[in-house]
């Protein structure tokens, strides 16, 4: 009975540790997740402003550092919500630089609680995805809504973006993908208790993360 038990708890032990081992690869994949095309255009976009406007080039290859910087960290699975917001901030930046008067992004997100603890790049692929399968279809362009509140003990972050007009478009392998991949952050983070809701309407399409208010800063790094 001694050894069945003994063997009972070093095989639980082993298959928590496994659990967690198996969590973090997952974030630390996730994290090191970036599209290709983001990293082409970029570099196509400082190639040209080196000729034009060396100063912004310069800006533009600090914050491509910057963003590879964080997408890449493997010693932080969580960063404060006030760093994640940059970190959208400077995506834009760089997008703005490719896409012109095509991309305007309104912020609404001055009630978050920026010195919350959140799980690393949960919002930026939402806004890569507004871009990518969003603004950059429309030959006009358009103007990304993000929007930040707090509803019944829950924080709540959500970006709008118009889109072409597919029935599909939130089936995109992409959009997908990143959706799956941030749903898989939130239940790491806070399992049953976070979610990311999506929908669809004529010319607009919305992603909606939700999460534990009340919890934000007890999350461990």
């Amino acid at each position: 009975v001694t050894a069945l038990a003994l063997r009972y708890f070093y095989v639980t032990h082993q298959w928590r540790l496994n659990v967690e081992m198996q969590a973090k690869a997952r974030v630390h994949a996730l994290q090191a997740r970036i599209r290709p095309h983001f990293l082409f255009n970029s570099m196509n976009t400082i190639a040209a402003l080196t000729r034009s406007n060396p100063a912004r080039a310069e800006q533009a290859v600090q914050d491509l550092a910057d963003l590879f910087r964080v997408s890449l960290a493997e010693q932080r699975n969580t960063i404060t919500l006030g760093e994640e917001l940059e970190v959208a901030r400077t995506y834009e930046r760089m997008e703005q630089l490719r896409l012109g008067d095509r991309l305007s992004v309104i912020w609404n997100v001055g009630s978050l609680p920026i010195r919350a603890i959140v799980p690393g790049l949960m919002l930026q692929p939402l806004l890569e995805n507004a871009v990518y399968h969003g603004i950059e279809m429309l030959p006009a362009g358009g103007a990304v809504s993000i929007v930040g509140k707090r509803v019944d003990g829950m924080l709540q972050i959500e970006v709008r973006n118009p889109i072409p007009a597919q029935p599909d478009y939130g089936e995109r392998e992409g959009n997908r993908m990143a959706l799956e991949n941030i749903r898989q952050r939130l239940e790491l983070a806070w399992p049953g208790r976070a979610r990311v809701e999506t929908e669809q309407t004529a010319g607009e399409f919305c992603a909606r993360l939700i999460f534990p208010a009340d919890e934000v800063h007890s999350l461990s790094p």
